[in-house]
């Protein structure tokens, strides 16, 4: 049984029943995962996150009402802590992309591992943004509306060495070490990273940085 004090608390949205008690079972083994609790459409998803306040919410792309983008969204525009985490059996890219523009931490596809999956869930709430070499290339082929290019023009250097590590999926206390900073430090350089670019989280400033060639 997980500790629960400290155990990463994990809500389920899928509209299919079989899918999140294969996902229950075997979270529910991991010393440090808890299942706090499960969702069958994007809506309920939403009540849930709202009353629960999980740590990361492994969350369905197609179900029927409430899509897993629209949650999504409404839970980034609301505010929420959560890490979304996308659980799809969908391999285009052209379906990956707005969820990870909404604000989603990356994603995995239904038939990972399972211990990849808990990887991924540990990984995404240490602060790590999971984006695929193929899905970056994606991106960079897309011909959708992008930021001026000249908003990167703001950025001290520091900025950019920290724009570049998040671009490498890496937390806060990752870049403090490697940059020799204080994590308060690295927390204030992301929030002028953010606010000079204009995006709403650190998944948009990785795609950002792909975007506009600020990888390390």
């Amino acid at each position: 049984m997980p500790d629960t004090a400290s155990a990463i608390r994990v809500l389920l949205v899928d509209d299919h029943q079989v899918v999140r008690r294969g996902l229950r079972t075997f979270l529910e083994v991991q010393d440090d995962i808890e299942v706090v609790g499960e969702a069958a459409d994007g809506a309920e998803g939403v009540d849930r996150a709202r009353a629960l306040d999980p740590d990361v919410v492994l969350m369905d792309l197609k179900m029927p009402g409430v899509d897993g983008i629209e949650a999504l969204r409404t839970l980034k525009e609301e505010g929420s802590r959560a890490r979304i985490l996308i659980v799809t059996s969908f391999t285009e890219h052209r379906t990956m992309v707005p969820a990870l523009r909404a604000g989603a931490a990356g994603y995995v596809y239904k038939d990972v591992d399972p211990e990849a999956l808990a990887g991924a869930i540990r990984s995404v709430h240490a602060g790590h943004v999971l984006l695929q070499p193929e899905l970056a290339e994606a991106l960079l082929a897309d011909d959708g509306p992008r930021p001026p290019q000249g908003r990167g023009g703001t950025l001290t250097e520091r900025e950019r060495e920290v724009l570049g590590h998040i671009s490498d999926g890496r937390s806060n206390r990752e870049i403090a070490r490697s940059l020799h900073l204080s994590e308060k430090t690295v927390k204030t350089h992301v929030s002028n990273i953010l606010m000079k670019l204009d995006l709403a989280d650190r998944t948009q400033a990785a795609l950002w940085a792909v975007r506009h060639g600020e990888t390390r």
